[in-house]
């Protein structure tokens, strides 16, 4: 569509395994920078959708491992695709036109060019929503390999998951339940987007925020807690109305709760503004 908005929220209206991650990644960055050369980085999509058939071919049978180290050699050593280290809080390393331009970028963006060819290949892949560091897992016949496509596809085990779960918690982190639970597709753009969301309102751009809040409820309309966030946003800028509006669509998805008394609180206080 030439309208990516118009895109998003036909997106918003698929169900999760219908959607292609790498054009909906596509118009979302389109959104955020639209004076880039989106075209290219759909001919790029479209180069990594033809070489992951010609991987697919040459990897037949093959195991997780085997075909892991063939993405590998083709993201990072054909392409270049790098994690970046020297900018990490850039805003480009969370859009992926720019991603695809610099071949570097954050661990969600990068693994949604590995998602996207991983899934053009046939191949059984997902996101894992690891703390504070996106991984992907391939999959087959009762196999698993996790990779860590900031590292360059490294495959990670029990002992380099515990070191990397130590680094954001802390020494005496261990594994535990929970911590591979695959990510659907939606929920992968909706944290490629929310990298952009956070350092926008960091930054002290509330409005620059709560566009891409917005944005993220064009592809996930039922997310009760962007909802609550829009709410929030608008109500600093004062745009009582739609503040209303975003709180009223929070207790529609989530009516009962501490969360929800929180809310209406807050709607009893626009309500004496609005009359």
């Amino acid at each position: 569509m030439s309208d990516p908005r118009r895109a998003l929220e036909a997106i918003g209206q698929l169900p999760d395994v219908e959607i292609d991650i790498g054009s909906a990644a596509l118009q979302l960055a389109r959104v955020d920078a639209p004076d880039a050369d989106w075209l290219a980085a759909e001919r790029h999509l479209s180069d990594l959708a033809r070489d992951a058939v010609d991987l697919a071919r040459a990897f037949a049978g093959a195991d997780v491992h085997e075909r892991a180290a063939a993405l590998a050699g083709l993201l990072v050593d054909s392409y270049g695709y790098r994690g970046d280290t020297d900018t990490y809080d850039d805003l480009a390393n969370a859009n992926l036109i720019r991603v695809i331009e610099r071949r570097r970028g954050l661990p969600v963006a990068l693994g949604v060019l590995w998602l996207h060819t991983t899934r053009c290949a046939g191949w059984r892949c997902h996101g894992v929503d690891f703390p504070a560091h996106f991984l992907i897992a391939l999959q087959e016949t009762g196999q698993q390999a996790v990779l860590d496509v900031f590292g360059g596809g490294q495959v990670l085990g029990s002992k380099e998951l515990r070191a990397l779960l130590r680094r954001v918690e802390g020494p005496d982190a261990v594994l535990r339940p929970g911590l591979l639970v695959p990510m659907n597709t939606r929920r992968v753009l909706l944290r490629l987007q929310n990298n952009i969301m956070t350092r926008r309102l960091q930054a002290g751009d509330i409005e620059g925020g709560l566009g891409c809040t917005e944005d993220m409820l064009l592809i996930a309309p039922d997310q009760a807690e962007l909802w609550r966030q829009a709410g929030l946003l608008n109500q600093k800028l004062h745009r009582v109305a739609a503040a209303a509006g975003s709180y009223r669509r929070f207790l529609e998805l989530v009516p009962k709760g501490a969360t929800a008394d929180a809310v209406r609180a807050q709607l009893d206080i626009l309500k004496t503004m609005l009359n």
